[in-house]
């Protein structure tokens, strides 16, 4: 049994998935060619991948019902690869809790670059649970909870929200930067999630997406506000008074 982590690379351009996947073959990965979703979803049931690198338009099942499925379901990273002028795939894309993305065609040596960037950031996640162990904490954020042991934001009713890698990440930058405002450059770093688009709103989408889970009223933020020509702020005071009992 390979140790080597498992990239599934999924896409119905034979020449497209051939070349990525023997590139990434080449620097240290064990790989699995996919030509769509029938044939992804039959080597999930046989082997669970460490990353899936997703091409989003596809016959048959789309990327985007991929993404929605694994985010739902599992926890595996997924990086987008879409036509450069597919805007809104990519928003939405993000929106459903996708990782990363490239624009196709994607330089190799990048796509190398962001699989590794992505599994970092996974890890980093995974053993979060250890360090906020010792803590035995929870962060308040409007209407939610955010447990950094479990990975989940919960509600007054002890009822749990799934949290994307993304969305704890920039979570729990804001959790230990409080009353700070933090640029879209420093959130960023402080999530691991950088991208090299300068275009790129990924971090907007990102916030729009936890805004609708935690702020009292998504529309008029309070407790994530934006700082405009600046960035963001996490406001831990302006959570909702809690109910006496």
């Amino acid at each position: 049994m390979t140790s080597e982590p498992l990239i599934a690379v999924v896409d119905d351009e034979e020449p497209t998935r051939a070349m990525i996947g023997e590139y990434v073959g080449m620097n240290g990965f064990a790989v699995e060619l996919c030509d769509g979703g029938a044939s992804f979803r039959e080597l999930l049931s046989k082997k669970t991948p460490d990353l899936v690198v997703l091409d989003l338009n596809m016959p048959g099942e789309d990327g985007l019902s991929i993404v929605r499925f694994l985010k739902t379901e599992t926890r595996i990273p997924v990086i987008m690869l879409t036509a450069t002028a597919s805007l809104v795939d990519r928003v939405v894309g993000l929106e459903l809790g996708a990782d990363d993305y490239l624009a196709k065609p994607c330089e190799l040596r990048e796509l190398l670059a962001r699989i590794r960037s992505v599994l970092r950031r996974a890890a980093v996640v995974a053993q979060a649970p250890e360090a906020a162990a010792d803590e035995g904490r929870r962060v308040r954020f409007g209407t939610k909870w955010l447990d950094l042991d479990a990975q989940l934001l919960w509600d007054e009713a002890g009822g749990s929200i799934q949290l994307v890698q993304s969305e704890f990440s920039l979570l729990k930058a804001f959790a230990e930067n409080p009353r700070r405002v933090l640029t879209r450059e420093r959130l960023l770093d402080l999530a691991s999630a950088r991208d090299s688009d300068p275009f790129d709103r990924a971090i907007d989408v990102r916030i729009t997406r936890i805004r609708r889970k935690v702020e009292p009223d998504p529309a008029h933020p309070s407790v994530i506000r934006t700082v405009r020509g600046a960035g963001y702020i996490f406001s831990p005071e302006a959570a909702p008074a809690t109910k006496s009992t």
